[in-house]
């Protein structure tokens, strides 16, 4: 019995579990060793790998696939580093559909900011082979590919070499690139390549700058996060979160880059959405503050319209998700389980309905489908809109 049953729903946010050294074959022979040396200090103990790979390899282990779904995390978990179990998952979540992110590249390993373009480019290039070839065993799941700023001619080529390889999502960094803003003109061509292709482009947790360690030194013993370790999100960090989006979606619209691509769609995935309210509410006092601007005077709406036109986000499980939809609109949020990860929780499911307590039927249907489908467009087969019995009822 799937996990889903009697409605359509879409995930927003999964993610790979990538084993040591699974990037490195994709790749270009002639930066791997450079990536190695970067990288290989991030990558999982090999030790750790051999653990997991041998538990999925166990068949008492995989008789236990369907009733632990949701308990098994990270790499314990169905389908979390080998493909051909992916849809398996799927099938026992019954989702229509799921978007699939990277783990350990979120971040890009940090190559941008050091300077390292070249080779920060090539890491995108491969991480959006690695993440097309996982993708392509089943049509529901949704590839997601990184496109880096830092290098704005090209941006557009890296985009159209993935949407060739089946990608069906561009991700960028919700900070801004070294030394210039993400509304460049100059990436007006890249922008332009993903409203013509018809697919979003995504934000996604891991793109964002960091608190800066100087208030972590405050006198007390430090905090590890909820994995035990230093590279992760405490109540702290986590408060810096949403300080790069906001910034970054203000720049988007203040700059014309929504209203010079009106058919482009943009998501914050895993970016949480309570401070989506206040973002919209902020930008409509500011533009009408400023709003001798020349340029506020072109915007084809007030910044909160443009925003619930082309923008939609994904609330965590323990935020107020009624809250959110009743202050931005009911267009604005989507379904999302993070799996395998252990942040998005044991029921994601329940905890959203709960969340949901309230709100419409349309409305919640619109949360877990609609929106999603408006968000994908031609990166979601209209074949996938509805579950199979779905449709046919």
């Amino acid at each position: 019995m799937p996990y889903v049953e009697g409605q359509t729903i879409h995930d927003a946010d999964s993610h790979i579990m990538e084993l040591p050294g699974t990037l490195n074959p994709y790749v270009d022979p002639k930066f791997r060793a450079r990536f190695i040396e970067l990288a290989g200090p991030k990558a999982l103990l090999p030790e750790w790998s051999a653990k997991f790979e041998a538990k999925q390899d166990d068949p008492e282990f995989r008789a236990g696939d369907e009733a632990n779904l949701l308990l098994r995390k990270n790499y314990e978990a169905l389908g979390a580093f080998r493909s051909a179990d992916r849809p398996k998952a799927l099938d026992h979540f019954g989702f229509a559909s799921q978007l699939v992110f990277t783990t350990a590249c979120l971040s890009n390993f940090g190559l941008e900011q050091m300077g390292e373009i070249e080779l920060a480019l090539e890491t995108a290039r491969a991480h959006n082979r690695m993440m097309t070839e996982f993708c392509s065993v089943d049509r529901r799941l949704l590839a997601t590919a990184y496109v880096p700023l830092v290098d704005r001619q090209k941006a557009p080529q890296i985009a159209k070499e993935a949407i060739e390889m089946g990608a069906k999502a561009l991700v960028v960094a919700s900070r801004h690139p070294p030394g210039f803003s993400p509304s460049h003109l100059e990436l007006d061509p890249l922008w332009a390549l993903a409203q013509e292709a018809g697919l979003p482009i995504l934000f996604h947790v891991g793109g964002e700058e960091k608190m800066a360690k100087a208030y972590l030194e405050n006198g007390l013993p430090y905090v590890k996060d909820f994995h035990g370790g230093d590279e992760n999100f405490t109540s702290l960090t986590f408060m810096t979160i949403p300080l790069s989006i906001w910034q970054t979606l203000s720049a988007l619209v203040i700059d014309g880059v929504f209203d010079r691509f009106p058919r482009l769609k943009w998501g914050a995935i895993e970016l949480g959405a309570s401070w989506l309210p206040s973002l919209m509410q902020f930008l409509d006092s500011g533009t009408a503050a400023f709003g001798k601007e020349e340029r506020l005077q072109k915007l084809s709406a007030r910044p909160s319209e443009i925003l619930r036109r082309q923008f939609r986000a994904t609330p965590y499980p323990h935020e107020n998700a009624r809250w959110i939809i009743e202050n931005t609109g009911p267009e604005m949020c989507l379904f999302s389980s993070d799996f395998p990860h252990i942040e998005g929780g044991r029921n994601p499911l329940k905890r959203f309905n709960d969340s949901l307590q309230g709100v419409s039927e349309a409305g919640r249907r619109a949360f877990f489908r609609d929106n999603f489908i408006d968000l994908m467009g031609k990166g979601l087969d209209p074949a996938l809109h509805d579950l199979p019995e779905m449709a046919a009822a």
